[in-house]
């Protein structure tokens, strides 16, 4: 490798030889006639051969230049052909990074629609908690829960985060004939000491409320508090777009109509640099549409 010229002079020889001018060849590369000319110069420099006979108004090869540049055309033509191989490969898979919860409860069962729409693009999710970092990793897209800052990446506000207490159905007549938001303390409290039992019960109306948390089932992922909650085994707190269809099957039940958020959203985000890319842009378009498709209703 340390005896190959340097690639500019290769790719300056390598257009000349194809125009045998080296005006059309500084017009393709964007370079000046001169700039060209120096490429050449250098390149023979470096063989210690002539590349080009330079006559009046036009360049002719040498015998070493018309040895050379087929070789040397054969190399970029290659390169071209593996590099749009490769993009091509890249465009057909979209990599996309979710925070559990919205991944597992609402992204997994919809991505079939996603797949019947884009055919041509396979989807490989990768189901985390912590942050991805778009430059060390072969990740196109996250959706991430927060306010939308996050240096370095372009964010694309979802949806807000707003929750509530859930119940199975047969823990509703532990609260009580006509129940309020307080009553809920009467039941075990799945994850109490998750900050979002103390932002509803101050959106419902009872402040300061005596969250018990040193007891109660600690499993710190909506995921898994929705399939405790299912079980009976208390009152979990709640995303109910997340939990819809247990919601609409009976699994669970909402006993107050109070939503309550601490100000976070779930965004789409990407690097500066990818947001380009057509794969990108589609399954923005489609999680777009869909959450909006369920907001009307």
């Amino acid at each position: 490798m340390d005896n190959l010229p340097p690639l500019s002079a290769i790719r300056a020889f390598e257009a000349a030889a194809r125009h045998l001018n080296f005006t059309a060849a500084a017009d393709e590369l964007a370079m000046t006639q001169a700039a060209v000319s120096y490429q050449v110069k250098l390149l023979e420099e470096r063989l210690g051969v002539r590349l080009f006979d330079r006559r009046k108004r036009k360049v002719e090869l040498t015998e070493a230049g018309a040895r050379l540049a087929p070789i040397v055309t054969r190399s970029f033509n290659a390169m071209r052909d593996g590099i749009a191989a490769l993009k091509q490969s890249d465009d057909g898979v979209l990599t996309v990074s979710a925070v559990t919860s919205f991944g597992t409860n609402w992204l997994v069962p919809r991505l079939g629609d996603f797949q019947a729409q884009y055919p041509d693009i396979v989807v490989r999710l990768d189901i985390r908690t912590e942050l991805v970092d778009f430059d060390l990793e072969p990740v196109d897209v996250g959706i991430r829960a927060g306010r939308g800052v996050w240096p370095g990446t372009r964010a694309h506000k979802l949806r807000d985060v707003a929750f509530c207490p859930m119940i199975a159905p047969e823990l509703l007549g532990r609260l009580g004939k006509d129940p309020s938001p307080a009553d809920i303390l009467k039941l075990p409290l799945i994850d109490p000491t998750d900050d979002w039992w103390a932002i509803w019960f101050d959106a419902a109306g009872v402040p300061g409320a005596e969250v018990p948390t040193g007891r109660g089932l600690q499993v710190l992922s909506q995921h898994l508090a929705g399939r405790a909650a299912i079980a009976g085994q208390g009152a979990a707190i709640l995303e109910p777009t997340l939990f819809a269809q247990e919601l609409a099957s009976g699994l669970l039940v909402q006993p107050f109509d109070i939503l309550a958020s601490r100000g976070y959203a779930y965004w789409l985000v990407h690097s500066e640099v990818k947001g380009q890319s057509a794969k990108i842009r589609q399954f923005r378009k489609w999680i777009e549409g869909c959450l909006a498709a369920e907001a009307a209703g």
